[in-house]
């Protein structure tokens, strides 16, 4: 599979990513393909469905988000809305490519990512179809599902305590993002879809998680249609579960479609689900973008 190294400036920061050309001659549809939490375009697993959809004939843009990866920015913070820009920007990108048809743009995310896809999709109208796989729509009825009644307490007051120190002129507290932003599930310590993934930032401000809380792309979802969203969820997910899809397709209006997968995984899904979830995003796309 060709691929490009390629770069673009979102709010003045450099982007690193690459672009698959589509497979077969002419300017093709494409796709903004959105990493999930704390991902970056070197994880593994997004490789075999940027394959299926580049056979079928569309151009992918994969890419780290600012603070990720080879990107520009602050390393380390998540600020979703400013992860949603990056995505803009990188339909953007694709309008200057001339094997671009940039009359059919989609974006496609995975967990965190699909939730960004979702925004974007709503936000912008170059988007004619999206397509979200586990995403998080809710973030604080997301973050507050993943912890114990008093865990959600003690982190609300760790923020409150950071905010008022920062307005002190203290510098920020820092945690793990995986560990103290996120609840780990013993899935998540195990899995090794991801591969074998460079060193990304360990370190996130702890004010970024007020960010994740406030985001919620359920209250955008009905501004979508008339194009097409399509969601899928694992019904017994612990990492996002799946009422957090199921929340959003009741928001959005037609042309939207949910599919309910079988199985208690999140990252492993991705896997033992590829066929279903790539066959009914290529058809998809096919029918909308």
């Amino acid at each position: 599979m060709t691929r490009e190294d390629v770069s673009y400036l979102s709010d003045g920061e450099e982007i690193a990513g690459w672009f698959h050309p589509a497979a077969g001659e002419g300017p093709a549809p494409a796709i903004v393909f959105c990493p999930g939490f704390t991902g970056t375009r070197q994880a593994a697993f997004y490789q075999p469905y940027i394959e299926r959809f580049v056979a079928a004939g569309y151009g992918v843009l994969l890419a780290d988000y600012r603070g990720w990866g080879d990107s520009a920015g602050p390393k380390g913070e998540i600020v979703p809305l400013r992860q949603v820009a990056d995505v803009r920007n990188g339909l953007g990108y694709l309008e200057t490519r001339a094997d671009v048809d940039v009359s059919r743009l989609a974006v496609v995310g995975v967990s965190f990512g699909g939730g960004n896809a979702l925004y974007a999709a709503a936000v912008d109208e170059r988007v004619r179809a999206v397509v979200a796989v586990s995403p998080v729509t809710d973030g604080r009825a997301w973050m507050r599902a993943m912890r114990r009644e008093y865990e959600w307490h003690e982190l609300l007051d760790r923020l409150a305590d950071d905010r008022r120190a920062r307005t002190l002129g203290e510098e920020a507290a820092v945690v793990d993002p995986t560990e103290e932003i996120l609840v780990a599930t013993p899935e998540r310590r195990t899995t090794n879809v991801k591969g074998n993934v460079p060193a990304t930032p360990k370190r996130t401000p702890l004010w970024c998680a007020q960010d994740v809380i406030d985001f919620r792309p359920v209250e955008k979802v009905a501004q979508i249609a008339p194009r097409a969203a399509l969601l899928f969820y694992v019904s017994r997910d612990a990492v996002v579960p799946g009422e957090q899809s199921e929340w959003a397709y009741a928001a959005a209006n037609e042309p939207k479609r949910i599919v309910r997968l079988d199985g208690d995984k999140h990252y492993e899904a991705y896997l033992e689900h590829f066929d279903r979830i790539a066959n009914d995003t290529v058809a998809w796309l096919t029918t909308y973008c």
